[in-house]
């Protein structure tokens, strides 16, 4: 009689960007259910592949391949003097997906893996997470177009792929603001304005300046 088939699985989670759950599930779709019942978390979990396997436990050895080649990425802890280990790994899900995609070649099984793309619903939370987050960036160190290298009279332009007034320029007019349509604004609130979010954005997430994210002028300065 044959084992029955399951999934060895990479799960993310926008309330943890930085790291991927790895494991194994004879039914992803009930596996799910059982993770995402929790309200501890933020967000919920979601399928980013899959790899069909034939025997229970295959994720065991996907886990000590992972911990030969770097011990320090699984998480680890010591609570009440008992030591934790779990399923995430301190990764990419793209570099957990190259691991898997490695070893369905070596096995001619490339057939049996798969690279799920996310709902409009996964989409819309990771988008939300990571608004929160440079949120909280903005409000430890608001952005400054000065230490970017971005003059006073300067333009910057908006973009977001969910509405259709990208395009739109404003005016650096101070150090923190931008001028749009005859007003003064802070970069989170007219983001905030064009969104039409309820909850507030991170305003340099929603900006270029000659093409370039404001963010990404930022983490490229140090600043």
């Amino acid at each position: 009689m044959s084992e029955k088939k399951g999934v060895i699985y990479i799960l993310t989670n926008p309330s943890f960007p930085d790291y991927v759950k790895i494991g194994y599930a004879d039914d992803i779709n009930k596996r799910l259910q059982q993770l995402n019942r929790s309200e501890c978390i933020p967000f919920a979990f979601r399928v980013y592949a899959t790899y069909e396997v034939n025997s229970r436990l295959s994720d065991l050895k996907i886990h000590a391949i992972i911990d030969k080649l770097n011990p320090n990425l699984r998480s680890i802890e010591n609570f009440e003097g008992r030591m934790r280990v779990r399923e995430f790994y301190a990764m990419s899900p793209e570099d957990a997906y190259a691991i898997l995609a490695a070893i369905a070649e070596i096995n001619g099984c490339e057939d049996k893996l798969k690279l799920l793309p996310p709902s409009e619903y996964d989409a819309e939370a990771e988008e939300t997470a990571r608004d929160i987050e440079e949120q909280k960036k903005e409000r430890l160190a608001p952005f400054a177009f000065s230490l970017c290298q971005i003059p006073v009279g300067a333009a910057v332009e908006y973009f977001n792929r969910n509405d259709d007034k990208s395009g739109l320029m404003c005016k650096v007019v101070d150090d923190h603001n931008v001028e749009y349509d005859g007003k003064k604004w802070s970069l989170s609130a007219l983001a905030t304005m064009l969104t039409q979010s309820k909850w507030g954005v991170a305003g340099p997430r929603y900006f270029k300046y000659n093409g370039e994210w404001l963010n990404d002028i930022r983490r490229r300065l140090g600043v």
